[in-house]
């Protein structure tokens, strides 16, 4: 199947550029949507590792945010780690690697991924848990991570939906983290909710005052 994903990808990239469709998105501004509630996770991010990180559009994200932290991108496709990693060369705080699907993941302080889990595959439950587990392990703090509600009138057959009480119960008992299941949000104004966010922190997390 990770081939079949690649060639996918790479024709998106060759149609579109390196633009927010070719990662499979409507446009930047629901990109951009996402990035924004994921990113939620933490206030000082400090070490991010980008898993699936496309042409490395997360990190010119956060750079227009302020951030001043280190970011390191994977991903399975050899064009997109060239666009990125020419887009980082000016930056030592930036990098970007080609990864198999099944490698260990970079250490981090949080693992973020964006849009991983859409494409159906022979088994997206299994590929969904074995990424979640490698993205905990590396980091030190916590991940964050979004895929398609299965609580939707209407299913793409080429995309995979999931319970997200399924997957909260799986980073809760399996993972043993702390999770903060976002299911609150649309991407465009009047919209409906068709994906949720995920937060799992490795520590429990203090209430404010």
């Amino acid at each position: 199947m990770s081939s079949d994903l690649i060639h996918h990808y790479q024709s998106l990239l060759a149609k579109h550029g390196p633009t927010a469709q070719a990662v499979q998105w409507a446009d930047t501004e629901t990109q951009v949507g996402r990035f924004s509630i994921l990113t939620e996770i933490s206030a000082d991010l400090g070490r991010v590792l980008d898993v699936g990180c496309g042409l490395g559009h997360l990190y010119s994200f956060l750079r227009a945010k302020g951030f001043e932290g280190t970011y390191q991108g994977v991903d399975i496709v050899p064009e997109f780690i060239e666009f990125a990693s020419d887009a980082f060369a000016p930056n030592p705080a930036a990098r970007a690697d080609l990864i198999t699907p099944d490698a260990p993941l970079p250490f981090c302080d949080y693992a973020i991924l964006s849009g991983v889990f859409n494409n159906k595959m022979d088994d997206n439950w299994g590929f969904m848990t074995s990424t979640l587990r490698r993205m905990f392990e590396a980091a030190d703090k916590g991940i964050a991570f979004n895929a398609m509600t299965s609580h939707v009138d209407f299913h793409d057959e080429g995309l995979y939906y999931v319970d997200p009480m399924k997957v909260f119960e799986f980073c809760k008992s399996e993972l043993g983290g702390h999770p903060v299941l976002r299911h609150d949000y649309t991407l465009r104004p009047g919209g409906f909710p068709f994906e949720f966010a995920v937060y799992v922190y490795k520590a429990p997390q203090n209430c404010p005052i």
